[in-house]
């Protein structure tokens, strides 16, 4: 089979994959962004436990591959009586490990806030939630855009290992064509090239909205 021939046939379906692994990577980015502004709020409390609960999770997720806790949720919860699908194991998977990336990032965001304001906010009798809506949470998000942005590049990339999963995501997707026409070099290739499209679309809309941001700063 010619390399053309492969593309019409199997392009469409290599075309569906990325379509479902876009869809379980933002689920996952949606549910590690709860997740990370959640933890992160808990790594500055003043309340110790809070504190301990948030470290313990960054530590744990942070110390540990993502392939392994993909495991414990894809095969070790049906043990425990928890049976979920393929694309809600995939989707707590990532967005559980995203979940500790996102709350550093979220951390350092606001900490980069000048103390002073937090300060001025609660001697003008504001609660420390009020602050953080209307002071601090406005001037931290257009710190955290670009890194946020490159967590989701990342976990599009990262996507791939739920392949192991049997959800027919691109990677997986790959790898079916690839056994089934023995052209490992051309099939490889097509997965590359798509995962390569999606993180440039995503890297050029981020762009996009930062100098739309900084337009109307």
């Amino acid at each position: 089979m010619d390399f053309g021939t492969f593309l019409a046939r199997y392009l469409p379906v290599f075309a569906k994959g990325a379509v479902l692994t876009v869809e379980v990577t933002l689920c996952g980015l949606l549910l590690g962004l709860v997740l990370g502004v959640m933890v992160a709020l808990m790594n500055i409390s003043t309340v110790r436990v809070l504190r301990a609960i948030g470290r313990l999770y960054t530590w744990a997720i942070r110390g540990t591959p993502l392939l392994v806790q993909i495991f414990i949720i894809y095969a070790g919860l049906p043990q425990v009586g928890i049976q979920l699908t393929a694309f809600v194991s995939g989707t707590l998977a990532l967005g559980i490990n995203s979940g500790a990336y996102i709350a550093e990032i979220v951390r350092a965001g606001i900490l980069s806030i000048d103390p002073g304001q937090m300060e001025a906010a609660e001697s003008l009798g504001m609660t420390y939630g009020l602050a953080m809506r209307r002071i601090i949470f406005p001037q931290a998000y257009r710190r955290l855009l670009p890194p946020i942005v490159n967590e989701f590049v990342a976990l599009l990339k990262d996507s791939s290992l739920i392949s192991v999963m049997a959800l027919t995501e691109l990677m997986r997707v790959g790898q079916q064509v690839s056994s089934s026409t023995l052209m490992p070099m051309q099939t490889y290739i097509v997965v590359a090239l798509f995962y390569l499209l999606m993180t440039t679309v995503i890297v050029f809309i981020s762009s996009r909205i930062e100098r739309r941001l900084e337009a109307r700063s």
